[in-house]
């Protein structure tokens, strides 16, 4: 198709409004996408920088979970006086309490001096671990009574108790009319554990 001059002056300017309008339409597209690409790794950024801190509230909810028990047991132990000097005053109470209130026909006990165990290292100071083996003997009407004593001896707290050995015999008596004669004897060694937190407030 052929255009005279006429027609063709007459389409330049709409020709020339349509160019514009195409470059101004591909400049809008780019600046659009360039847009869209900005936004995209600023919401990339965003979403890592949200699991990053979701990671670092999970590690310290696990964290002051891990504190809590730990804070939980320290106040148990501190409770039960294993943490703390020996109470040698206490457990001579507490030997004298189960013997009356088990009304064992005899007990006798020797506790022998402290010795360390372990010092562990720690901040701001290390935790020392003694323990104090206390011999006892026992005269038993049967097996119950030894573990009436050793349950007693574990419930008083004052220390944690670790039995070591306990050996139980026949004794030669024979029960004669109705006097109550001990046929059992029990002879253990149990380690009396304190914990000393060098750190701790006294």
């Amino acid at each position: 198709m052929n255009f005279t001059a006429v027609e063709a002056r007459k389409l330049a300017l709409p020709l020339l409004v349509c160019l514009l309008l195409l470059g101004a339409g591909a400049a809008l597209i780019a600046q659009v996408q360039s847009v869209l690409a900005h936004d995209n790794r600023e919401l990339a950024d965003a979403q890592r920088q949200r699991a990053e801190s979701n990671q670092r509230l999970a590690r310290i909810a696990e964290e002051e979970r891990e504190v809590n028990e730990k804070l939980a047991l320290y106040r148990r132990l501190k409770a039960l006086h294993i943490i703390g000097p020996e109470r040698r005053l206490e457990w001579a109470d507490t030997m004298a309490h189960i013997r009356t209130s088990r009304e064992l026909l005899d007990l006798r006990y020797q506790v022998e001096r402290q010795q360390l165990l372990v010092s562990v290292p720690g901040k701001p100071a290390n935790v020392d671990f003694y323990s104090s083996t206390m011999k006892v003997d026992l005269a038993l009407l049967h097996e119950g009574d030894l573990l009436g004593f050793l349950k007693d001896l574990r419930d008083s707290g004052n220390a944690y108790y670790s039995i070591r050995r306990c050996d139980i015999s026949r004794m030669g008596q024979a029960p004669t009319g109705t006097s109550i004669v001990p046929r059992l004897h029990a002879s253990c060694d149990i380690d009396l554990i304190t914990i000393l937190d060098r750190a701790a407030k006294t």
